[in-house]
């Protein structure tokens, strides 16, 4: 970090006694040091895009001729997963690096903290600020989060967005006219999508030259499954389009879960929103006209920095919250630790890469733990001890060495929908009786290359779920009571027991 605060002093010398701004482009052979700027960041986020949604990673649904550039052009990793797989303390855990039983922000007792302000100061955007960077955030914020003194705002440089912990929003100087125009109260809502992306583009014009920016985008898209989002334009292209049904999409009720799952709003949410095939088919064209309307503000993305001139130093982060199952399994919403919901879509595109270094794909096993510390990486800065994820930069140059690369990635859920709305309440009572009569479904485990293992740890007894994935990619075969996975399972839960316990410390 040092480096590049010494970097930052020098260049503002330079920079306020020169007639014109320096810039990398601009920097000639009699400069007295070298002036090359660090990467520009932006890090792009759906709200509960599924992985497999993506054409890059195998829709033959969707149109995202964009996003799927990114990945021609970049990495993309096809083992990453979420840490945990439901909004808020997912977006904690890729702000900060940490699991979510370590930092505990989320919706339900006892995992409803709000994030002090002090631990978000080790945050990777409060860390790229303290070096030097220009810091932006746009969209949905979703993290409860301790203000400074009054909004989220106060965190960043340039902020348009909504905040969860004060429920008020959008934020934005109300001296930029041109930003408050973007959000004026009489523009059609169906255009969220792009009022975000219009949002984007106003904080790139208004990039003072010579400094590196990291901005976050984070949509409301993909996830709504009304007519919000659905910007008219883009409905036409899917509007007659017969959609693909997933092998293992359930109608009706599926009886083969476990019956703790009774008690997830993803089995209810399943019966009234994906549960016949004209539901699903509905749903699933929704989808896909809001991941169209992302991938086209990634089309403006890539145009406004070509012509700034910044393409070819900035790099491009896509990813999404969480997947969600649409269906799939019987099930709807996320949460629940099966692939459809915990596999995460992660493409990092780099505008310094050489031709020969584009287009690479790694199967590595990667968490969403990984992005904060990864970021700080690629902009040269030190990743704190406070991050438990792992740096992706040496997997992505080539250099990692793979026999002290993990061979598993923790996954945890600790959401109860019961205890959502409990205000006024014995919350603590309530969740012992939540406990005490079976209907918790917390659970925690590992997901492997090989093997997908979790358990619902405050049931009596426990209940797990084993599936060997070459064999099962549907995981359709709990295989916890077969006498030929014995060893195997032990040795699974010996791992993820292993895997807690390190996040903890």
């Amino acid at each position: 970090m040092m480096k590049f605060k010494l970097f930052h002093r020098v260049f503002l010398i330079l920079l306020f006694s020169q007639p014109t701004a320096l810039s990398a482009k601009s920097a000639t052979p009699t400069s007295p040091v070298k002036t090359e700027l660090p990467p520009n960041i932006v890090f792009l986020m759906t709200d509960d895009q599924r992985w497999d949604t993506i054409g890059s990673y195998g829709s033959k649904d969707a149109i995202t001729p964009n996003v799927d550039k990114l990945a021609a052009q970049g990495v993309s990793f096809d083992n990453a997963y979420h840490a945990v797989a439901i909004c808020m303390p997912s977006r904690t855990t890729m702000f900060t690096g940490r699991y979510f039983s370590d930092h505990r922000v989320g919706f339900t007792y006892p995992y409803k903290r709000t994030l002090p302000a002090q631990e978000f100061a080790q945050s990777y955007p409060a860390l790229m600020q303290d070096a030097g960077y220009r810091t932006g955030f746009i969209g949905k914020f979703g993290v409860r989060l301790e203000t400074l003194p009054e909004t989220v705002a106060e965190h960043f440089d340039f902020y348009a967005g909504i905040s969860t912990t004060s429920k008020k929003g959008p934020h934005f100087p109300k001296s930029d006219k041109k930003l408050a125009h973007i959000y004026r109260k009489d523009r059609n809502p169906k255009e969220r999508t792009l009022i975000k992306g219009d949002a984007m583009i106003r904080f790139l014009e208004t990039q003072p030259k010579g400094r590196p920016f990291s901005l976050s985008v984070s949509f409301d898209a993909v996830k709504n499954d009304r007519d919000t989002d659905m910007y008219g334009p883009h409905v036409e292209l899917f509007k007659d389009k017969k959609m693909q049904i997933p092998d293992n999409w359930v109608e009706g009720k599926n009886e083969r879960l476990p019956k703790v799952l009774d008690y997830s709003r993803s089995t209810y949410l399943h019966m009234k929103r994906t549960s016949t095939p004209e539901l699903y088919q509905t749903l699933a064209r929704r989808f896909a006209v809001q991941s169209y309307s992302v991938d086209d503000q990634v089309r403006r993305l890539l145009a406004k920095l070509e012509e700034m001139d910044v393409l070819d130093n900035t790099i491009i982060i896509y990813t999404s919250d969480n997947g969600r199952y649409h269906g799939s399994r019987g099930l709807y919403d996320k949460a629940i630790q099966y692939d459809e919901a915990i596999k995460q879509p992660l493409i990092i595109f780099d505008g310094r890469a050489t031709k020969e270094n584009q287009g690479h794909r790694i199967d590595a096993m990667v968490s969403s733990a990984d992005i904060a510390p990864t970021i700080l990486s690629l902009a040269g800065l030190d990743i704190p001890a406070v991050m438990k994820g792992y740096d992706l930069v040496p997997l992505m140059n080539g250099n990692q060495d793979m026999t002290k690369w993990r061979d598993g990635v923790l996954t945890e859920n600790f959401f109860i929908q019961e205890l959502v709305r409990t205000r006024g309440k014995n919350v603590e009572a309530m969740n012992d009786d939540v406990v005490k009569n079976n209907r918790s479904y917390r659970s925690r485990g590992i997901r492997t290359k090989q093997y997908q293992y979790f358990e619902y740890f405050e049931h009596t007894p426990v209940v797990e779920e084993l599936y060997e994935l070459a064999n099962d990619p549907d995981e359709q075969n709990n295989l916890v009571s077969d006498p030929n996975y014995k060893s195997t399972l032990a040795e699974m839960r010996k791992k993820a027991a292993k895997l807690y316990a390190e996040v903890l410390q």
